[in-house]
């Protein structure tokens, strides 16, 4: 292999692990701020979620549902029949912590 051959390969890999490198730097910053990693409720938990809610809004339906990684609890979206939906904030042992009338109202894609 001639020396001009060993120069192109050389920086035919150098390109290559450099953009290899910053496609993961790019990839760990998507996901770092990606809020679309919510954790739905799910089973037991759901149902216990779902009934605390209920009690606090006096009724309505449960639209969404998502495990609270900060928090360690739980945030459930009831739509009442008056149009409003309340965010019900529950901690690890289903208590209500806070709810509030969403802002956004029931945008009907199931966040």
């Amino acid at each position: 292999m001639n020396r001009r051959m060993k120069i192109v390969l050389g920086a035919a890999a150098a390109a290559v692990a450099a953009g290899v490198a910053a496609a993961g730097v790019a990839t760990a910053a998507d996901t770092a701020t990606d809020d679309s990693a919510d954790v739905a409720i799910s089973g037991t938990d759901l149902e216990r979620a779902s009934e605390a809610a209920l009690a606090e809004t006096g009724g309505g339906e449960v639209v969404d549902s998502e495990a609270e990684d900060e928090e360690n609890g739980y945030e459930v979206e009831v739509n009442l029949d008056d149009g409003r939906q309340v965010e019900v904030q529950l901690d690890a042992d289903f208590a209500v912590v806070s709810s509030d009338v969403n802002a956004e109202g029931d945008d009907g894609d199931a966040d």
